[in-house]
């Protein structure tokens, strides 16, 4: 390739295994073009250009080679300093062949870790400090100041306390109290293979089993000092997986799990000197990276030129449009005064208002967290049909000629506070690049629960100049507590004199009223009078009724000063709440900062594992945060940095929403603080940045060659491209994201393939010999958004928690799930499982008459599961199949036939593919597909019956199950509604706004007493199975319509 030539980012991905002509350009001047392969590391390259530099002019002039580093204009045309030259030049993919080599300037290890985090993150540092912005500064001194403390500490961590930090335990949930479900303690001996087999107790934990195999060893070896168990700890073969600590060995996940595939467990004994090794090579290890293969960011669009400010385009024809800008003050979700908006002005590129604008509040109502809310939007007259007999809009305009109605236009948002980070109310001018706008169903224009974040994509953005005025004549600040206290403190006599007097005026009707009022179970809006009795009796509910602190925060007048400063006085005394409440709070509509304070005092008692529960809401809350500084970023920076697993999580969680521009500086800065306090993280997760990028690459791939080709042709290329080194190197010998405890050593390239779906996901087979346990496969996905699949597995697998602290396992398998990009991520695939068309289809010859095989299931699991075996794999089919007939209700999902819908050769069956939740069924010609609550076929029935039509003990046991599975959700019904609330941030479709959670309040009955909630779920269960031919029909349909044969 001549030099100076264009290389896009196709070039590199294609010519891996190609030389390209380069220009290196020297520090003394000279010019050299050199024939270099495309995967040569930086390193490599310098040592070519060092060898033909010495026969050029000047070579006495240059320094050690370690003196200079590369640089290049990257594909976003910026220069990028290359100080990783481990990186390979196809990596890098610079925009022209051409690298310069400077003199290296400043701290290397730093300027090392700086290239490596905007590797990992996706965003250059460098951006952060062209923000200019104070607030971004102050967050990223104050966080790297916190991150690095907090690795400081680490390093003095004994080892069994790393330990805990590095490989945390993973325990199944216990039952509390005695239990009356199905979770038995085991109280037969196990085998367990520690280098010789023994027999113990599952009740003994694992120093009884490290001392057994001590004794052992020394017996065996004739040692004549026998070794300390306790310098041991027990790992899982083949894992990132150890058993430690005073826990029954039952209680490990890796032991219950081989307990029921009827597996002995396989543990190897690790000495404390080899766990120290790895600690200190973690302490004393600056991230030497692998060769990366993070493509870099997408190049922006190009601008649309146009005379509109914003660029918005009318489908109909229209009369002299006018612009109007219109602006409210919020509190949360809770509007401070009435709204105001501008005059009308023409269209034209650079409209003018100059118009004062003033809300009916004054400054000293203004709470700490307001924020003002503008909206964009044009007037359009638009000409009604002549014929139209509908009645006409309020603004209908009648002329002798035509009918206009006067519609409202959205065009452009924007939010901004009224106070800066440091408590100082905003004057003077201030630009606002805004967001586009899109209808909404109610028809509100603003949009306060939008961020506080400008766009920034400054170029192409509509821009409002607006003047904040001077109050006063120097800087006013927001009082802080101290000082709203001690002004409070004045008239404090009166107030308690007051309160005294409001105690002996407080009728025992009123106590009776005020009880009625925070138990009741409906969620209607609370009248005048109801909300003045509740700020009334506000302290009888802190006495009384810690837990309704939600309702009465609700009916504060966050427009009074007087009022915030009493509740906020009033919220310094309040008793610590449990997680259930305390979640509650993290809602939009709490916005305050002592409230959110108190929120997350009262989350720091929850353990490494419950933080993990609910790890994805919490990340959406961020999206809610006025200010980058706040108690729930430190909260869940400092719990990540004491537990690897929840900072792996957190890390992906983060990384994945990079490309969405109202969070990406938010989430960049936190991913930044992250990596700087894991350093030794760091090498893992590029590492598997590394793999995401080829498997993306391979994908693309797949998608291009695909639809010319059959499909073993394409297969067999996707395996030609996947055996070369580039791939093999990056898709082996790394931690699994789904799950960082199970290492992915090589990929099984022959048993690779490509799904048929539109996308062509990618199924991918690893191989692990030492964990005796076969492949670990991975779905790629590129182009599906799995989010929602995220979230409904997170509350299949909370269900699972609940019932099993209930005593009752219902053996579901929340398989991992996680989104790591802009519509990519991963799905784990269930080994050893079939779905059931593919189990119908293969026991029938004709694909019409499979769905009602009913024999088709049964068959199938006694040829997986001969003799006795099929016992318990029919409890298992009947124990997950009441799971899944619940969980599916509940959840309201929708869109089931029989390939999603799986089997697992040892009998549990499961769903999979949740596209469509909440009640949001698929219709066909605008008939509801859908027509019963849940699946329950009669092939399902045979299957609990054992294959017997008589056998009503069995189905009966079955049905008990269901509804108590049902009642178990039942009593925890807020924690969902929770959890989905905390979700709407996410901006998934089917769950945008507080009427899409309405389904599961139906769905539990949550108005309901508990007798009218089982007869409630009784008739969804009779109705299930009644219909159920209904559901034999639409899988008759589906069969048909696809060949599901392999």
């Amino acid at each position: 390739m001549p030099p100076g030539i264009y290389c896009p980012m196709e070039f590199w991905s294609k010519g891996e295994n190609q030389n390209i002509q380069v220009d290196f350009l020297l520090p003394t001047g000279i010019y050299l073009n050199l024939s270099v392969p495309c995967n040569a590391s930086l390193g490599t390259i310098k040592q070519v250009v060092w060898k033909h530099a010495q026969y050029e002019p000047l070579y006495h002039m240059l320094s050690d080679p370690e003196a200079y580093v590369f640089t290049c204009i990257n594909q976003t045309a910026e220069q990028q300093e290359l100080e990783d030259e481990q990186r390979r030049l196809c990596d890098i993919q610079p925009f022209l062949p051409v690298l310069r080599l400077v003199a290296r300037e400043g701290d290397r290890v730093k300027k090392l870790i700086n290239s490596q985090i905007s590797l990992l993150i996706g965003k250059g540092l460098h951006e952060f400090d062209s923000v200019q912005d104070p607030e971004v500064n102050d967050f990223r001194t104050k966080m790297c100041q916190f991150c690095e403390e907090r690795a400081a500490k680490r390093q003095q961590l004994s080892w069994a306390a790393w330990m805990e930090y590095n490989f945390p335990l993973q325990l199944e949930p216990m039952a509390k109290g005695l239990g009356t479900g199905l979770l038995h303690t085991p109280t037969k001996n196990i085998f367990v293979n520690v280098n010789f087999t023994f027999q113990i107790s599952p009740n003994e934990f694992p120093i009884t089993l490290m001392s057994y195999a001590v004794k052992k060893q020394a017996t065996v070896f004739r040692h004549e000092t026998m070794e300390n168990p306790e310098d041991y700890t027990l790992q899982v073969n083949g894992k990132y997986e150890y058993l430690y600590g005073n826990y029954p060995l039952y209680q490990f996940q890796y032991i219950r799990s081989c307990l029921h595939r009827g597996l002995t467990p396989h543990l190897t004994m690790v000495h404390s000197s080899t766990i120290i090794a790895m600690r200190d090579e973690q302490i004393n290890s600056i991230a030497n990276p692998p060769k990366m293969a993070v493509k870099p960011p997408p190049l922006p669009k190009k601008k649309v030129k146009g005379s509109s400010p914003c660029g918005f385009t009318v489908s109909y024809s229209f009369s002299s449009p006018q612009l109007v800008v219109q602006a409210g003050l919020f509190h949360g979700n809770e509007m401070l005064c009435k709204t105001v908006s501008s005059s009308e002005v023409n269209v034209c590129s650079e409209p003018v208002w100059k118009q004062r604008l003033d809300f009916d509040i004054n400054i000293c109502d203004l709470p700490r967290m307001a924020r003002l809310c503008f909206a964009l939007y044009a007037v359009i007259e638009k000409a009604k049909k002549a014929r139209s007999t509908k009645k006409k809009s309020k603004k209908a305009v009648m002329n002798p000629f035509k009918c206009y109605t006067v519609c409202d236009c959205p065009i452009a948002w924007v939010n901004v506070m009224l106070f800066d980070y440091k408590d100082q109310l905003k004057t003077g001018e201030c630009c606002l690049h805004m967001w586009s706008s899109f209808p909404d169903e109610k028809g509100e224009l603003l949009n306060p629960m939008g961020t506080v974040q400008c766009n920034p994509n400054t170029e192409s953005a509509a821009a409002l100049l607006i003047c904040f005025p001077n109050v006063a004549s120097h800087p006013v600040y927001y009082p802080s507590f101290d000082l709203t206290a001690s002004l409070w403190a004045e008239q404090g006599l009166w107030l308690r004199l007051s309160s005294l007097y409001a105690l002996c005026c407080d009728s025992h009707e009123q106590k009776l009223q005020l009880k009625e009022i925070l138990e009741r179970r409906s969620h209607t809006e609370l009248y005048e009078h109801e909300k003045d009795l509740v700020w009334k009796m506000r302290h009888d509910i802190r006495d009384q009724y810690p837990q309704a602190l939600a309702k009465l925060l609700t009916i504060t007048k966050w427009n009074k000063h007087e009022d915030v400063a009493q509740m906020i006085s009033l919220l310094q005394s309040w008793p610590e709440l449990p997680v259930l409440n305390a979640l509650e709070l993290l809602d939009f509509s709490f916005p305050d900062r002592y409230v959110g304070s108190f929120a997350i005092n009262s989350l720091k008692k929850l353990t490494d594992h419950e933080l993990f529960q609910y790890l994805l809401q919490l990340v959406q809350v961020l999206k809610y945060e006025s200010y980058l500084d706040c108690e729930l970023t430190k909260f869940l920076l400092d719990r990540a940095l004491s537990n690897r697993k929840i900072g792996h999580f957190l890390f992906w969680h983060l990384r994945s929403e990079m490309h969405v521009p109202a969070v990406a500086l938010r989430f960049g800065l936190i991913l930044e603080a992250y990596c700087r306090g894991s350093t030794h993280h760091m090498k893992v997760l590029m590492k598997q940045g590394e793999a995401l990028s080829k498997m993306k690459a391979l994908n693309e791939f797949v998608k291009l060659s695909s639809p010319k080709a059959t499909k073993p042709q394409a297969k067999e290329m996707m395996h030609v491209c996947m055996k070369q080194e580039t791939y093999l190197e990056a898709l082996s010998h790394l931690q699994s994201p789904l799950n960082p405890s199970i290492i992915l050593t090589e990929v099984c390239v022959d048993q690779c393939t490509f799904m048929d779906s539109k996308m062509k996901p990618l199924w991918i087979v690893f191989n692990n010999e030492e964990t005796g346990g076969g492949g670990v496969g991975i779905i790629f996905k590129n182009g599906d958004d799995l989010r929602q699949d995220m979230l409904t597995l997170q509350m299949i697998q909370l269900m699972d928690v609940l019932w099993k602290q209930e005593g009752l396992d219902l053996r579901m398998t929340p398989y991992g799930c996680l989104s790591t990009g802009d519509k990519t991520g991963l799905i784990e695939v269930v080994m050893h499982s079939d779905t059931i068309a593919n189990i119908q289809l293969n026991k029938s010859n004709m694909a019409a008459t499979a769905a009602f095989n009913k024999d088709a299931l049964l068959n199938w699991l006694k040829s997986k599961n001969p003799g006795d075996a099929l016992e318990q794999a029919i409890e298992e089919f009947t124990l997950a199949c009441a799971g899944y007939c619940v969980a599916t209700y509940v959840l309201g999902i929708g869109d089931r036939h029989s390939d999603n819908i799986m089997i697992r050769e040892t009998g549990q069956l499961f769903h999979i593919d949740f596209g469509h939740f909440l009640g949001n069924f698929k219709t066909k010609f605008g008939i509801n597909r859908e027509r019963v609550p849940f699946i329950l076929t009669y092939d399902f029935v045979h299957v609990i019956q054992q294959g017997k039509t008589n056998n009503s003990e069995k189905f009966e046991r079955f049905r008990g199950y269901c509804e108590k599975a049902y009642m178990i959700l039942r009593r925890h019904g807020p924690l969902f509604l929770h959890l989905f609330a905390l979700m709407k941030a996410a901006g998934l479709p089917e769950l945008s706004c507080s009427k899409d959670i309405q389904y599961l309040k139906d769905s539990l009955a949550l108005g309901k007493t508990d007798e009218e909630a089982l007869k409630h779920f009784r008739l969804k269960f009779n109705e299930a199975l009644r219909e159920s031919w209904k559901t034999k029909v639409n899988w008759l349909a589906h069969n048909v319509s696809k060949d599901n044969r392999q």
